[in-house]
């Protein structure tokens, strides 16, 4: 199934989109839903770093967009990959039976899951900037991952 179609599905029924791309799921797989979670992560920065750099002009629009870069698709991976480890000691210590891979499947899928929330997070703090909408927004989306991330968990140590 296509992958937009799955995010799609994962709004619904995350834990049986999880369960089926568990079947065929192989490190290379996860891997792949990492980096497009984190090239999507580093888009949704965009407006926000395009309003910040035009009200702030002491640090250049191309200044912020490095950071952005460096801290969404060099440093994220990494964090991601031991934050799936992390989880899958946790579960395994409370009783779960899945691997590494289904972990960090979890997580990868989860942040994939919520990269739409993400974007449109991005375009009201570019449009309309700090304030209640974009905390309201912020703790949404925090909420949305967590929640993603534990169905998808629970599914792949449960499951």
């Amino acid at each position: 199934m296509p992958i937009a179609s799955d995010i799609v599905q994962s709004w619904h029924r995350p834990r049986a989109v999880l369960r089926r791309r568990l079947d065929t799921a192989r490190e290379a797989d996860a891997l792949a839903i990492l980096m497009a979670a984190c090239g999507l992560i580093f888009v949704s920065q965009w407006p926000g770093l395009a309003r910040a750099a035009h009200l702030d002009p002491s640090i250049p629009l191309d200044a912020r967009m490095g950071g952005a870069l460096f801290g969404t698709v060099f440093l994220l991976p990494p964090l991601a990959y031991g934050l799936a480890g992390l989880s899958h000691l946790v579960a395994r210590a409370l009783g779960g039976r899945g691997d590494g891979l289904g972990a960090r499947m979890a997580l990868f899928w989860a942040l994939l899951v919520i990269s739409p929330l993400m974007l449109l997070q991005g375009l009201v703090a570019g449009f309309i900037g700090h304030g209640p909408a974009l905390t309201l927004l912020g703790a949404l989306v925090g909420l949305a991952f967590l929640l993603q991330w534990g169905l998808a968990l629970i599914e792949a140590e449960h499951g």
